[in-house]
């Protein structure tokens, strides 16, 4: 592959932003990727384990002169994250996101961007129950959907985007915003909210011993526990 963004900033360490940083280098996508992590031990375990380029200690610093940033954040501080960088995006920029709901996040995002860049609202249906900055490897989006929600942003850096996470690996379509965060209610966002609760009823019946759980639970209650091992702050937001 050849290079697609000479610079990308990728805000939050977490599994989604690590498997981009190492999936990106696979296809060697971007000349250099800078990355963000609101806590100093992730910023440090990232330069550790060599997440990112260049690590840096502010986004304002890591989004200075990106040609695509990626916010890989909790939607609860969508806002206030772009509000934080909108004075160091530079014009021609494309800005992205991973949130699992889109509308939410347009609303919360589009506002504090200033023009000329361009905000291409992003999905990637993928994921672990595993968190944090050492959680990503580059096969996360092979085969696996990326939805885009372009909401009016221009269809050249549309397309290009698109190039981008197809060459990650992913099958990518676009949908409007509403019909995407309907369609994701459906497929997502309520199993998970049923395996929040299923496994929560369990923790509550103190009478059931941990050991009985693991050893008496049907295979589909074992898959309620692996999905609500998820980021709770993650899933509490969306």
């Amino acid at each position: 592959m050849t290079v697609m963004y000479n610079r990308v900033a990728l805000i939050g360490l977490g599994l989604i932003a690590s498997s981009m940083f190492w999936a990106m280098k696979r296809a060697d996508l971007a000349g250099e990727v800078t990355g963000y992590a609101r806590s100093p031990d992730t910023r440090d375990v990232a330069r550790e384990i060599g997440l990112c380029d260049r690590v840096c200690d502010s986004a304002a610093d890591a989004v200075a002169g990106a040609d695509l940033i990626v916010l890989c954040v909790p939607i609860g501080v969508m806002a206030d994250v772009t509000r934080e960088i909108s004075g160091m995006l530079k014009t021609g920029a494309v800005l992205t996101d991973a949130g699992s709901v889109k509308r939410a996040v347009i609303n919360a995002v589009e506002p504090p961007v200033p023009a000329g860049v361009h905000f291409i609202p992003g999905h990637p249906l993928a994921g672990t129950e595993q968190s944090g900055p050492r959680s990503g490897f580059a096969e996360l989006f092979d085969s696996r959907w990326c939805l885009l929600t372009p909401n009016g942003a221009d269809a050249t850096e549309v397309k290009k985007l698109r190039a981008f996470w197809q060459a990650l690996g992913s099958n990518v379509d676009e949908m409007d915003a509403d019909h995407h965060d309907l369609v994701l209610a459906v497929t997502s966002h309520t199993p998970h909210l049923i395996a929040y609760t299923m496994v929560g009823v369990a923790d509550d019946l103190s009478r059931v011993t941990d050991t009985e759980v693991v050893n008496f639970s049907a295979a589909g209650f074992r898959d309620f526990t692996r999905i609500a091992a998820s980021d709770p702050t993650m899933w509490r937001d969306v």
